[in-house]
């Protein structure tokens, strides 16, 4: 801390080293008046909730006047290596929640308010008023070298506690996959903070590039418009782990459609801008001790686009319709050889006859709606089911044997995600 101002320093007018002493003699009183104007203007320091916040601000804006008399008793240019102060108070507003445009403004106020108390020094004085008037360049010498080492002391601690918050969200998400249990401590309050406590609802969302990067893009750019989707930076965990994107997402308050629907804006957004991502959804999961299983579920949605770019999600499926994702060899073996040959032979000729047993399903087993909605005569629909009956020797008024085609068409389209999907 810098020591009191030695009146036996030479070098000064000896009006200058009168508002000195004043000032010296008054300083309680004007870093006082100093405090209270900031509380009063500045939203930052009126709005916090720390109780030591206003004895600290006093404590930083004596020793800053303490920086302007010492230089002046001296006779010498102000100093970066006169603030050592400043570097530790920055690092405490970054922590307290003080903004860097609220921390500078309250460092310019209080030397206003310095000055302000020199003027009422000398305000009785016209003899004085030419010497206070000297003081000025000193002043804005202080003001300007405070306010730099204020700025840059700010950013750093800024930078500081960011890569801090980034490595505890890292091994906050590897504890979480890796079903370990969350110690009290900076986890545990991160869990609370981002909305993931014990009885929270949440689910996993994993996200990887269809196509590499091009230029200066960037992962975390895509992570950035990922958690503007889900909520803002204060909403779930998401953090890019090698190649892919991991979001642990609590429920939102409208239900998991908003939330699909913000996800797909912001894939398109980002398929704008070059990034293409597969995003696959877990199913709706209770408390964090279910990550694992919700990341195992996203992985499979994910997978199951197929190298595409898009969302899926699980919980917009139907049972049959997250079974045919699950792309099983032994199931390929059980497919009868008609039923084969039926959905490659007409794959290769455009796939017409496929395309009308679809729309067949989908109309409850009415030739009639099928037609209309395929734009075609009732005629042509009703001969197309007839070939594809003799083809497969299926009966397509039977339920097991229309079963037994929907599944064929589905592991041998040569997709596991069909574009008719719900929610896909």
């Amino acid at each position: 801390m810098i020591e009191s101002v030695d009146p036996g320093t030479g070098g000064l007018d000896p009006r200058e080293r009168r508002i000195i002493d004043a000032v010296e003699a008054s300083l309680p009183q004007v870093t006082e008046a100093a405090v209270a104007e900031i509380w009063r203007q500045v939203p930052g320091y009126a709005a916090s909730p720390d109780p030591g916040l206003r004895g600290e601000v006093a404590a930083h804006i004596a020793a800053i006047f303490r920086v302007f008399l010492v230089t002046v008793a001296e006779h010498r240019p102000v100093r970066t290596s006169d603030f050592p102060f400043t570097v530790e108070n920055a690092s405490h507003r970054v922590r307290q929640g003080v903004s860097l445009s609220d921390f500078l403004q309250a460092f310019r106020l209080s030397q206003l308010i310095l000055w302000e108390g020199m003027l009422e020094i000398v305000r009785d004085d016209t003899t004085m008023r030419e010497a206070v008037l000297s003081l000025v360049s000193k002043l804005m010498q202080v003001i300007e070298v405070g306010s730099s080492v204020a700025a840059e002391a700010y950013v750093e601690a800024q930078h500081l506690q960011l890569a801090e918050r980034d490595r505890v969200r890292r091994d906050l998400l590897e504890d979480l996959l890796a079903r370990r249990d969350v110690s009290p401590g900076s986890k545990r309050a991160m869990l609370r903070s981002v909305g993931l406590d014990s009885a929270a609802r949440l689910v996993v969302a994993s996200a990887v590039l269809v196509q590499p990067l091009t230029g200066d893009q960037t992962m975390h750019g895509a992570v950035d418009v990922v958690r503007r989707a889900i909520g803002g930076q204060h909403r779930g965990l998401i953090m890019v782990r090698q190649e892919e994107v991991i979001a642990v997402s609590p429920m939102p308050a409208p239900g998991l459609r908003s939330l699909v629907t913000d996800l797909r804006e912001a894939v398109g957004q980002l398929a704008r801008q070059g990034a293409e991502l597969a995003v696959g959804i877990s199913t709706v999961h209770s408390g964090p001790a279910k990550v694992p299983d919700a990341y195992t579920e996203a992985c499979v949605a994910r997978d199951a686009l197929n190298g595409e770019p898009g969302v899926l999600a699980l919980p917009m499926l139907s049972s049959f319709d997250y079974l045919m994702l699950r792309d099983d060899e032994i199931a390929h073996r059980l497919i009868r050889a008609p039923l084969r040959r039926f959905v490659e032979d007409d794959r290769a000729r455009g796939g017409a006859l496929v395309t009308t047993l679809m729309e067949y399903i989908a109309c409850d087993l009415n030739a009639k709606i099928a037609a209309q909605r395929l734009h075609l005569h009732v005629n042509t629909a009703y001969y197309r089911l007839e070939r594809i009956a003799e083809r497969t020797g299926c009966d397509l008024r039977s339920l097991a044997d229309i079963q037994e085609l929907l599944i064929a068409v589905r592991l041998l389209s040569g997709r596991r995600r069909p574009s008719a999907l719900p929610g896909t």
